[in-house]
């Protein structure tokens, strides 16, 4: 949802700041063509970096676990099961369960009840990469589609009006499914949306102004 709303606001605004400067509408599908081709590659970018990141860390924490089971083995052993009592297991289960967890994975049970790095919660940047720019890419089309169609007179109404609508839906979409209030949501993306075309309208339109 994030990537697809920034898509949408950052491109919508590139094309309509581009159109309030008064250029040519060629100019103007070229410079959101970039924005959405230079936006999806920078969320790419920057997502695996973040998540070598933290896949890093993850990797120096599992060798640092490893090497405390090698050395310490009964003190990890304690430490688990505590982990165990403090979820509310009795005492004489909880060793049980960290003695068989550990008979059979010791460093997968340390990993996912310690660390909380699971497999399925694992840092894999090359997915995290690849779905950020398709994220990206799929929101700055709509604006674009937009942008495409409308008539030169009604490119920024259009524009704005129908990156406006997508994100109010992607906001109440966004919300729904984290069961948070509807209205609140959409009212949020919608506002700072608009605000973000909104100053870079003003932005365009000075500059051209001045040239």
């Amino acid at each position: 949802m994030l990537g697809a709303n920034d898509g949408i606001v950052s491109t919508a605004s590139l094309i309509i700041g581009v159109a309030a400067a008064s250029v040519v509408r060629a100019d103007i599908l070229l410079a959101g063509i970039a924005g959405l081709v230079a936006g999806a590659m920078s969320m790419a970018a920057g997502e695996y970096v973040s998540v070598s990141s933290q896949a890093d860390t993850e990797q120096a924490d599992l060798a640092r676990e490893q090497e405390e089971l090698t050395s310490e083995p009964v003190s990890e052993r304690n430490e688990l099961a505590q982990i165990y009592v403090k979820r509310g297991v009795e005492p004489d289960l909880a060793f049980k369960v960290a003695d068989q967890l550990m008979a059979k994975d010791a460093l997968g049970a340390h990993a996912r009840d310690e660390l909380g790095i699971s497999a399925v919660m694992t840092a894999r940047p090359i997915q995290a990469a690849l779905t950020s720019a398709a994220t990206f890419s799929v929101g700055a089309a709509l604006p674009l589609v937009a942008a495409l169609t409308a008539p030169s007179q009604w490119l920024i109404p259009a524009v704005a009006l129908g990156s406006l609508v997508f994100l109010a839906l992607l906001g109440a979409l966004g919300a729904k499914t984290g069961g948070a209030p509807i209205w609140k949501a959409t009212l949020r993306v919608s506002f700072w949306g608009a605000f973000a075309m909104g100053v870079t309208a003003l932005i365009g339109a000075a500059i051209g102004r001045a040239v």
